[in-house]
């Protein structure tokens, strides 16, 4: 019984530390794309006091092709190295500061998001740019608002319903951002369908 078991046992642990590495290499490659994408800056609009960056457009892909777990993580990671000081965030902004600052809330709705976006293809039976485009509108742009709103109406002291209405320079550039992931999903589900199926496995 011994001898049956153990080189089988030894075997399973292998390839799940081996698969575990894999999904760590995601994780950071996902976590500094989040970061690349913030290299060109953010725009202020109308004198919102939150930029408009490229970073939700990483947040979305995380959990599309990450998955829920895995895409939240991600995040998760980029947000561990800005509270440590590196200026990952659109604008060269890094630091415990922003944690505090009216772009709080969305930093906590890009993991939720991340999360959400990930969750809602996962379920999908086929990934079908629809159906992502879906995800993407409700966890990457949905979840990120409902989280983000309160803290920046909370932090600059404007009420949330303006808080609300200057919040609508974003929705252009979001619908963009969502269209986006879409695409670049369905892309990857085509040319490297086992990179979504990794995803659900069991760990």
């Amino acid at each position: 019984m011994t001898e049956a078991t153990g080189p089988t046992g030894t075997g399973t642990r292998t390839a799940s530390r081996a698969l575990d590495a894999a999904d760590a290499a995601r994780v950071a490659t996902f976590a500094a794309l989040i970061a690349v994408l913030g290299m060109p800056g953010s725009l202020s609009l109308f004198g919102n006091a939150v930029p408009i960056t490229l970073q939700t457009l990483g947040v979305m892909l995380a959990g599309a092709v990450l998955g829920a777990r895995r895409g939240a993580l991600a995040v998760l990671t980029l947000l561990a190295l800005v509270a440590a000081g590196l200026p990952l965030l659109a604008g060269g902004r890094g630091g415990l500061g922003v944690f505090a600052g009216p772009s709080a809330g969305y930093l906590v709705g890009f993991v939720a998001g991340a999360f959400v976006v990930g969750l809602l293809v996962e379920r999908l039976r086929r990934v079908t740019f629809l159906g992502v485009l879906l995800a993407a509108l409700v966890g990457g742009v949905g979840v990120v608002y409902a989280c983000g709103l309160p803290v920046q109406a909370l932090v600059t002291g404007v009420p949330l319903t303006q808080t609300a209405w200057l919040s609508l320079a974003f929705l252009p550039g979001d619908l963009l951002k969502a269209l986006a992931c879409a695409g670049v999903t369905v892309a990857v589900a085509r040319a490297y369908p086992a990179a979504l199926r990794s995803r659900t496995r069991e760990d």
